[in-house]
């Protein structure tokens, strides 16, 4: 049996706090159609999901072309921030560089990521914080929407780890019910996009620093 583990990332919500870059490019695409901007809380529900798909279940009422529109308007309005803000636009959570790094020295380790941006979205967050470690990079441009398992069962086949050794770490349902779905051990962040003790993962932890002993006790007892 192989000694690697495989520690998959989501990333909006767990990894950065892209809460107001999200909301304001939801705002920007409806108020550009001249439609109903969904609430704070509405936009947030369904940060993870793939893109037409988050908008076909934040609108479903909406006729499919202004689906689309509003798709578009959003990837337009997020570039233009993302260009603007650079880092800033989508920082780091407090602990996220560190506990990055205190893994991936551990020569056991893998780390990935698998999350609801696209390629594009994910390579420029990426080049703004400097983040090499991630050795797979599954995204919605390649897969189909969480939950689906896709994004978990093609990282475990890129690196060669069983499910066994493997979590899948997020801040919402899409991503524990992936993760559970692929057969991976799951952990909940508290401080993402939904209520952490709703998600009904294998484990929660309120804080990065909390991570390495968690899988250090999940793979070594």
């Amino acid at each position: 049996m192989s000694d690697l583990r495989l520690v998959l990332f989501d990333v909006d919500g767990t990894l950065v706090d892209s809460q107001g870059a999200i909301v304001g490019a939801m705002t920007a695409a409806f108020t550009a159609l001249e439609l109903p901007v969904p609430s704070r809380e509405e936009i947030l529900s369904i940060v993870g999901l793939s893109l037409p798909v988050a908008i076909a279940q934040l609108v479903p009422d909406l006729a499919p072309e202004l689906q689309a529109g509003v798709v578009q308007g959003y990837k337009n309005a997020y570039k233009s921030a993302r260009e603007a803000g650079g880092a800033a636009h989508s920082p780091l959570y407090p602990g996220a560089r560190e506990v990055l790094d205190v893994l991936n020295a551990v020569p056991e380790y893998l780390l990935g990521v698998a999350t609801g941006k696209s390629q594009r979205g994910l390579d420029e967050l990426i080049k703004a914080h400097a983040l090499t470690c991630f050795v797979t990079r599954q995204v919605a441009d390649h897969h189909p929407s969480k939950p689906h398992p896709s994004m978990v069962m093609t990282a475990m086949a890129e690196t060669g780890v069983a499910p066994a050794q493997t979590v899948m770490i997020g801040d919402t349902s899409y991503d524990i019910d992936m993760g559970r779905a692929a057969g991976v051990t799951t952990i909940a962040v508290d401080w993402g996009f939904h209520a952490a003790e709703r998600l009904g993962a294998d484990h929660v932890i309120t804080s990065f620093a909390q991570l390495p002993p968690l899988l250090n006790k999940i793979w070594k007892g």
